[in-house]
C-alpha cells in the first residue's frame, strides 16, 4: 500500500496550523523542555572539545551502558547488545532493513504509527495488519494468528499504542508470544512511550518466558524526557539482532548527535522520578482534554497511555473525520489528526475518530478545548 495519504495529511495539517495560527494537537510533541539538568548536560558536552565528532558505531558508551541498566533496573532484562540510533524511527527503519528480505512479511497493529507501512515497503516486505477495534482497542488473539503466514518474519509489536493510547495487557502479550514461539518470529517492539503509562503497567515483551532471545526493544529519550527533537533512540537485545540493525544503520546514518547521546545518558541517570511526575502532569491533561471534548458533544475514547486521546465525532453528526480535521483549523482553531491516517481502509471504523496530543502547556489545551466548544455550539 503507499504510504502518501498519511504523508499527505499530516503535512497538510502542520501547513494548516502554520497558515491559520491554530492550536496545533495533531503532533505529537511537547510545547515544554525536559529537565533543566539534562538541557545542561548537552551543553557541558557541546562546550567540552572531546564530544562534537563522530560517536562509535554503537553509540556513545555512557549511553549504551545506561540503556544497559535501565533495562535492567526496570525489567530485570540483560540484553546481550545495544544499539544507539537516531531516534527509535531509525531504529525500526534500520531494524527492518536488516532482518527483513524481499518476499518477507512482518505483522503490526492496526491503527499503524505512519512509517511501519514505508519502512517495510523500504526492505521489500510487506506490511499485515491486525485491526485493533474501536473503543476498546483489544487485540484479538484469533485475528493475530490468522494474519501470520509461511512468508511471516517479524512482529512489530506498538505498546502503548500509537495513535490509540491502548496498552496490551498480559494476556493480550501472552497471545502475542505465543505466535511468536510457535511461528520462530522476530519480534520488534515500539516502547518509546514506555514510561508514559496513566492506567494499566507497560509489560515488556521480552520479559515474557521464551522472548527475551527473539526480541529486539525499541525506545528513545524524546517522549520519556520531552526531548522530541533530540532524535536519539536506541535498540536492545540479542546480539545477533542488534548486528542486524548496526549492519543496516551504519550506511543511513552512521553516528552522529554525540553531545546530545551523552546527554541522553544524563537523562537516564535520573532515574524514574522525573518520567514519574510527567505521567501526573499527563494524565491531568488528558482528563483535562477528555473533560472538553466530552463537553462539546465529542464520544471519548479511553486512553491508557502515550500523548494521544482519540475522540468520536460521530454524535456531532461527522462521520468523516479526516473532511473534519480539514475544516477545523479554520472554523474552530484547532489542529487534529484523523485516525483514518493510520489505517488501510479510511472508510472502515475508524471514519469518524480523530486524534488529539494532550502533551502540550495547561493554558493551551485550555484554549482548545474553549475554541472547540465554542465551534460545537456553532
Amino acid at each position: 500500500m503507499s504510504t502518501a495519504p498519511e504523508t499527505t495529511i499530516f503535512a497538510t495539517m502542520t501547513a494548516l496550523a502554520q497558515e491559520t495560527g491554530a492550536i496545533n494537537l495533531g503532533q505529537g510533541f511537547p510545547d515544554e523542555d525536559g529537565p533543566p539538568e539534562v538541557v545542561e548536560a548537552a551543553v557541558a558536552a557541546l562546550r567540552s572539545g572531546s564530544a562534537n565528532q563522530y560517536a562509535p558505531l554503537a553509540g556513545v558508551p555512557a549511553l549504551v551502558d545506561a540503556v544497559r541498566d535501565h533495562q535492567r533496573r526496570r525489567y530485570g532484562l540483560e540484553p546481550e547488545d545495544v544499539q544507539v540510533t537516531f531516534g527509535a524511527t531509525e531504529a525500526l527503519a534500520a531494524a527492518m532493513l536488516g532482518l527483513l528480505r524481499p518476499g518477507d512479511e512482518v505483522v503490526a497493529l492496526e491503527p499503524v504509527y505512519d512509517s511501519y507501512a514505508a519502512i517495510a515497503t523500504m526492505a521489500g516486505a510487506t506490511l499485515r495488519r491486525v485491526a485493533l477495534h474501536p473503543p476498546r482497542w483489544r487485540l484479538d488473539a484469533d485475528e493475530l494468528r490468522a494474519a501470520v503466514g509461511p512468508r511471516t518474519r517479524v512482529l512489530l509489536l506498538n505498546s502503548p499504542h500509537n495513535p490509540t493510547g491502548r496498552v496490551l495487557d498480559r494476556g493480550e502479550l501472552e497471545a502475542v508470544a505465543g505466535v511468536c514461539r510457535e511461528h520462530d518470529l522476530v519480534a520488534v517492539t515500539d516502547e518509546v512511550y514506555e514510561h508514559l503509562v496513566f492506567d494499566g503497567e507497560h509489560v515488556p515483551l521480552a520479559t515474557l518466558d521464551g522472548m527475551a532471545e527473539r526480541t529486539l526493544a525499541i525506545s528513545s529519550v524524546g517522549k520519556t524526557y520531552s526531548f522530541t527533537g533530540w532524535k536519539v533512540g536506541w535498540c536492545s537485545g540479542p546480539a545477533e539482532l542488534v548486528a542486524a540493525v548496526r549492519g543496516a544503520k551504519q550506511f543511513l546514518s552512521f553516528s552522529g548527535g554525540t553531545p546530545l547521546q551523552h546527554a541522553a545518558a544524563a537523562a537516564l541517570a535520573l532515574g524514574d522520578e522525573v518520567p514519574a511526575r510527567l505521567v501526573e502532569q499527563l494524565r491531568a491533561r488528558r482528563d483535562r482534554l477528555a473533560a472538553g471534548l466530552h463537553e462539546a458533544g465529542f464520544g471519548v475514547l479511553p486512553c491508557e497511555g502515550t500523548y494521544f486521546l482519540t475522540a468520536d465525532a460521530a454524535p456531532l453528526g461527522h462521520d468523516d473525520a479526516r473532511e473534519l480535521c480539514l475544516r477545523l483549523p479554520r472554523e474552530a482553531g484547532v489542529v487534529a489528526i484523523p485516525v483514518a491516517a493510520f489505517v488501510a481502509d479510511p472508510a472502515g471504523e475508524t471514519r469518524a475518530l480523530l486524534r488529539f496530543a494532550f502533551c502540550k502547556r495547561e493554558p493551551v489545551l485550555a484554549e482548545a478545548v474553549e475554541r472547540l466548544a465554542a465551534w460545537a455550539g456553532r
